[in-house]
C-alpha cells in the first residue's frame, strides 16, 4: 500500500492492535517481493486490553495478517494475499526450525507437525466483494464478517455492512463515503480519554484531510467532515497551550502522541521534548506515524 488512504488504514490497524499484540507493518515476505500490511501476534498477558478492541480484538486473538483495501476486493487481489499468507507461514516455520534446531523430515516420512500457528488472513473491503464471497464459499458469521471454507484460514470484513456500534468504530473508519462519515460522527462524542480517540484523531487529521481534499465525487462530500477534524485538532493545540503559549501546547500534544504510540517514555525523551524548539517538535510529530521505535522518531535531529 502506497497512497495516503492506504497508509491511514495501515497505521490505524497497527496502532490499535499494538494495545494487545506485537504488531508490525510492511512485514517483508522473503520468498517474494511482497509486504504484509499489518501482522499481529497476540500477547497473552494483554487479553483484557484485547477485549476492549471489539471486533478488531476478536480478529486478532490468533496470529493474523491484515490486508486493507481502499476499493472493493476482487479475486485477483485476494489471490495475491493468499500467496503472501502461504509464503509468510513458510518463513515463520523456517525461523522456528532455526531457533529450535529442528530439521525437515525426508519426503517419505510422515509430515512433521506445524511449529507455529498458521496465521489468519483478514481482508478488509470497503464494499461487498460478491464474486470473492461466492468463489471461496464464504459464510456469514455475523453482519459484515465472513469466513471462507475450512482450511483457508480466511476472513473477509465488509466494512459497509458492519453494525453501527462502538465495537466496530475503528474498522468503519477504514470505509468510504457515508460509512466513514458515520464512523467519524461516532468518534466525536467519545470521552476525551477514550482509546479510540487517542488513536484515530491524529491519524484522521494527518492522512484523511489530504486524501479527501484530492478525492473525486462522492468522496469530496467528506471534505467538510475532515476540515472539522482539522479545526478541532488545532483548537486542541491552542487549548493545551493556553498557559504558556502555542509552543507548550504542541509539546504536550507530542508527548501524548508518543505515549499512545510507544507507551511510557524515558525521562530523557520527556526532557528533550520539553526543551525543543517548534521546528523540532513539528518534525518529530510528522515521524510518529511511520516510526517503528522511539529512536527512529528522534534520529538525526540532535
Amino acid at each position: 500500500m502506497h497512497n495516503s488512504s492506504d497508509q491511514f488504514s495501515k497505521n490505524l490497524l497497527r496502532d490499535a492492535l499494538s494495545i494487545a499484540s506485537r504488531s508490525e507493518t510492511e512485514v517483508e515476505v522473503l520468498a517474494a517481493t511482497q509486504k504484509i500490511d499489518v501482522f499481529s501476534s497476540p500477547d497473552p498477558s494483554r487479553s483484557a486490553e484485547r477485549k476492549k478492541l471489539g471486533l478488531l480484538g476478536e480478529l486478532s486473538e490468533d496470529p493474523a495478517m491484515f490486508e486493507a483495501f481502499s476499493i472493493t476486493l476482487g479475486i485477483a487481489r485476494l489471490r495475491r494475499c493468499l500467496a503472501k499468507q502461504l509464503s509468510w507461514h513458510h518463513e515463520l516455520e523456517r525461523r522456528a526450525k532455526s531457533t529450535s534446531g529442528a530439521t525437515s523430515p525426508p519426503d517419505d516420512e510422515e509430515e512433521a507437525p506445524l511449529l507455529v500457528i498458521f496465521p489468519w488472513l483478514v481482508v478488509l473491503s470497503p464494499g461487498r466483494p460478491e464474486t470473492v464471497l461466492d468463489a471461496y464459499g464464504c459464510r456469514e458469521l455475523r453482519p459484515g464478517l465472513y469466513e471462507a471454507v475450512i482450511g483457508l484460514r480466511l476472513r473477509i470484513v465488509v466494512i459497509s455492512e458492519l453494525p453501527i456500534t462502538r465495537e466496530t468504530i475503528l474498522l468503519r473508519l477504514l470505509g468510504k463515503g457515508r460509512t466513514l462519515a458515520r464512523a467519524m460522527a461516532d468518534v466525536k462524542p467519545l470521552p476525551e480519554d477514550a482509546w479510540e480517540r487517542s488513536i484515530a484523531v491524529p491519524l484522521l487529521v494527518h492522512f484523511r484531510f489530504d486524501v479527501i481534499r484530492a478525492a473525486s465525487h462522492p468522496e469530496k462530500d467528506m471534505s467538510a467532515e475532515i476540515e472539522a477534524w482539522f479545526e478541532e485538532y488545532k483548537h486542541q493545540l491552542r487549548s493545551e497551550g493556553h498557559k504558556e503559549g502555542h509552543k507548550e501546547g504542541e509539546r504536550q500534544l507530542l508527548l501524548r502522541l508518543l505515549r499512545v504510540r510507544f507507551g511510557d517514555l524515558p525521562a530523557q525523551i520527556v526532557s528533550r521534548v520539553k526543551t525543543a524548539d517548534v521546528n523540532h517538535i513539528e518534525r518529530w510529530g510528522e515521524r510518529i506515524l511511520h516510526a517503528q521505535s522511539l529512536d527512529s522518531v528522534f534520529d538525526e535531529l540532535s
